[in-house]
């Protein structure tokens, strides 16, 4: 057992070599985001890319603060801004997002840009795609259509491990799931109109594509570059 009072902080420059700091040296390095939140600007929620998102927190006023709060909150719903500021938590000084929601504000640490990896999507966004393909497309979507609610959305493979945890406990046979085979898309238009028909039928399911062949052929891609 190491007690508190003997942990020091320190930085390992080489192996097993540590440079040590005391918690004084350490708060002078604090920048002033450490002990208070800075807004720096606004900006539209509209403009944040979700692909800076980290992590999210609600934020709740202190007590006495709940009129400030709630005028931002209110200023915030009506203009469609949110905020940007610099906050220190866990030895790290973030970039985040003070978001109003009808419940009230939220606030998410963000990525920096050089934190984002680069997109290699290839040649998919200069493909040519004609009128038809476009259109039944569209349509696709029109008919898959529906308003945002995620309690509808559950971890089924979390579920199912849990029912075979609690059935192998009791000593009961575990059923395998079966697997739909799924031929491989060849022809777009073809699986398009099969999606469509599918869809229109309400069996909600988009192009089906086989994730183990899809990671498979990724590989080969890599080990030919």
């Amino acid at each position: 057992m190491v007690e508190r009072t003997e942990v020091e902080k320190g930085y390992e420059y080489e192996k097993d070599q540590y440079l040590l700091f005391t918690e004084e040296e350490l708060e002078r390095a604090e920048p002033e985001s450490a002990r208070n939140m800075e807004i720096l600007e606004f900006v539209k929620v509209a403009e944040i890319d979700p692909l800076y998102y980290d992590a999210s927190y609600y934020l709740a006023p202190e007590e006495g603060g709940e009129k400030a709060y709630a005028l931002l909150l209110d200023a915030m719903q009506k203009s469609g801004f949110a905020a940007v500021a610099k906050l220190s938590m866990h030895n790290r000084e973030y970039i985040v997002i003070v978001r109003p929601r009808k419940e009230g504000l939220t606030l998410h640490t963000m990525f920096y840009t050089n934190e984002i990896r680069a997109a290699d999507t290839g040649n998919a966004t200069k493909t040519e795609i004609k009128e038809a393909e476009r259109a039944l497309a569209q349509q696709l979507i029109k008919n898959l259509a529906a308003p945002f609610k995620p309690d509808k959305y559950h971890d089924a493979y979390q579920e199912r491990l849990q029912e075979m945890i609690e059935g192998k406990a009791k000593g009961r046979e575990i059923a395998a799931v079966p697997h739909v085979q799924r031929a491989p898309v060849i022809d777009l238009m073809a699986a398009l109109k099969k999606s469509l028909e599918d869809s229109q039928r309400g069996q909600k399911s988009l192009l089906q594509v086989d994730a183990a062949k899809a990671v498979e052929a990724r590989k080969k891609s890599r080990r030919a570059g």
